[in-house]
């Protein structure tokens, strides 16, 4: 029986030894796999900079694609990029916005609801290139759209509606459970419940996701390529129904090209990219705050 004791003691000081150096060595481990990702991550972006800072001008964004770098510009793959990331973030935001509040509010509990909510979350990891193949399939053969803003649009908002949905869920277990249960309590109906306490309160963080969702869909390449094919294009769309090309599409055009003048400009527009999503990353932070100080204000 001593002995039990002794072997039992000896195993739970290694246990307690084997922690203690764990919780010295994994903080270590973690920063530097951080400070690594942080300066690779720099390093790209300088070389981008020091390589293509001198090719930004406003023609870069007014001109045509050419095949004269010097005359050459992003206007048609700007253009169609804003299109269909903008419409896709119509299509998707408000969609993911329902579908996680019926998730949570209207079909909790259910089991269906469960297996709906694993397969959305499993969604997010299907290569873009496959929604890129069903967008083509489905829509423009199978729908008749064409390869045209409206098929690009939806299958952007196809690819990132999972990755919004799990956010604004997450969003919404954020509530406090107290004042739903006061406004019940108080006679509200679940619609009043949803539309007063739980989406003044969830929208800052359903905003962030959409954010991430619409950062994705600006720098996706294959599942545009699959549906428009087009890397060169001289034309605005004008419509839902043009053919249109983005930025991505663009800079791959550029960069693919062995004259030195074309990489600087895809350096260049790799500049303007970036300076578009810390745009749209800086309204979302705007709007968010806004949304806090007046959540805070009531």
């Amino acid at each position: 029986m001593g002995d039990q004791i002794l072997i039992r003691d000896q195993v739970d000081r290694r246990r307690s030894d084997l922690k203690r150096w764990l919780d010295r060595i994994v903080p270590v481990v973690l920063s530097v796999g951080v400070f690594f990702g942080v300066t690779v991550l720099a390093a790209l972006v300088v070389d981008v900079v020091l390589e293509g800072s001198h090719r930004l001008s406003l023609n870069l964004i007014t001109n045509y694609p050419s095949a004269n770098p010097a005359e050459a510009g992003m206007r048609s793959a700007i253009l169609g990029t804003i299109a269909t990331v903008g419409l896709s973030a119509v299509i998707c935001i408000p969609l993911s916005i329902a579908s996680a509040i019926y998730l949570i509010e209207y079909a909790a509990g259910k089991r269906w609801a469960e297996v709906l909510r694993y397969n959305i979350a499993n969604l997010a990891g299907v290569p873009s290139v496959v929604f890129g193949v069903v967008g083509l399939g489905f829509l423009v053969y199978g729908l008749g759209v064409g390869r045209s803003v409206l098929a690009g649009a939806f299958t952007l908002a196809i690819l990132t509606l999972p990755y919004v949905t799990v956010t604004c869920v997450e969003a919404i277990k954020t509530v406090p459970e107290d004042l739903k249960f006061g406004a019940y309590a108080l006679g509200a109906t679940r619609f009043q419940v949803v539309r007063s306490i739980i989406l003044p309160r969830a929208l800052p963080m359903m905003l962030t996701g959409g954010i991430l969702g619409i950062s994705r869909a600006i720098g996706e390449a294959a599942p545009i390529l699959v549906i428009s094919g087009l890397l060169f294009i001289r034309e605005d769309p004008t419509s839902l129904f043009d053919r249109f090309t983005v930025m991505p599409l663009q800079l791959f055009n550029w960069i693919s090209r062995p004259q030195p003048a074309f990489r600087e400009l895809s350096a260049a527009g790799i500049i303007v990219l970036l300076l578009i999503l810390l745009a749209l990353n800086s309204l979302v932070i705007y709007m968010r705050y806004r949304l806090y100080r007046r959540l805070e204000a009531t």
